[in-house]
This record gives structure tokens, sequence and C-alpha cells, in this order.
């Protein structure tokens, strides 16, 4: 695929995830979706960072040249895909929420080892491989979702014991 085509792929993947984003925010509770989206921004972040300054990922072709890592996939699609992961596992089992991972997990991993072999926009170096990406992605998806098991139950325990006036 040309320098062109890539950033033209990007744009639409830019395009499609803002779409995807506005449609995840209408449903409620914002405030967790909004708390989940930050979160995995800022965990894809910083983990993208460490994985490129030691040289296991690179991103030849970026739509934002400032960084290093891939703009488009730690602050918007990355998120946007755990949000709606949290929202389908709103209500799983911890089962359900393992099963789900896997099922949010494997196509993300697929998806970005099927960009890897196509395109220069990720390029896999020192052993990085499909596996890797699979297990970090499940872990961060499994890290926010229980993020937000902690912060709804310290919520809820904050909400019954405040004082009446």
């Amino acid at each position: 695929m040309s320098k062109k085509n890539e950033l033209i792929f990007s744009r639409i993947l830019f395009l499609f995830s803002i779409g995807a984003l506005i449609q995840l925010f209408r449903k409620p509770p914002i405030k967790d979706w909004l708390i989940v989206f930050l979160l995995k921004s800022y965990i894809a972040s910083l983990l993208d960072n460490i994985v490129v300054k030691k040289g296991f990922i690179k991103y030849p072709v970026r739509i934002f040249k400032l960084f290093d890592i891939s703009v488009l996939f730690s602050y918007l699609i990355f998120p946007v895909t755990c949000v709606f992961f949290n929202q389908v596992t709103r209500n799983s089992s911890l089962l359900g929420i393992l099963t789900k991972c896997l099922l949010f997990s494997l196509p993300s991993a697929a998806a970005e080892f099927l960009i890897e072999k196509h395109t220069k926009l990720v390029q896999y170096k020192k052993g990085w491989n499909f596996l890797y990406s699979l297990m970090s992605i499940a872990f961060t998806f499994l890290f926010v979702r229980f993020s937000m098991v902690i912060i709804q139950k310290q919520e809820k325990e904050q909400r019954s014991n405040r004082p009446t006036y």
C-alpha cells in the first residue's frame, strides 16, 4: 500500500472512530464511559511509548508526525473499543467478561497484525508479534474493566455514607 493510501486509510479510521465515540457516549452513564476512555487512553499511550522507545514497535506512517506513537490508535481507536467492551460487559459475570475480552482482543490483535503485514502504519521489531499484541490488548481491557469495578464500588459506598441534611 502506498503512503498516500495509508494516510487515507488512517483518516477513514479516524472519522469512523469519531463517529463511534459519539454513538458510545450517548448511552448512560456518560461519566463512566468518559473515565474508561481517558483511563484507556492514558494506559495505551504509556505502554505504546514504552514499546516504541524500547524498539519493539515502530510507526513509520503517522497522521501526527510530532509523536513516535500512533496517536490514532492510542488516543482514539483503542479507547473507543474499550468503552464498547465496558458497555457490553457492564452486567456480565467474570466468565462473561473474560470471554468477551477474548472476543474483543482477538480481532483487535488480528487487525493490527494484518495492518503490520500489509502497510507501513505499524512495524513489529525485535521479536514483537501477534501474541504480544493480543496479551497487551487483553491485559489493558481487563485492567480498565476491573478498575471500573473498583471505581463503581467506591462511588456506591460514598453515596450510601453521605450525610442527610
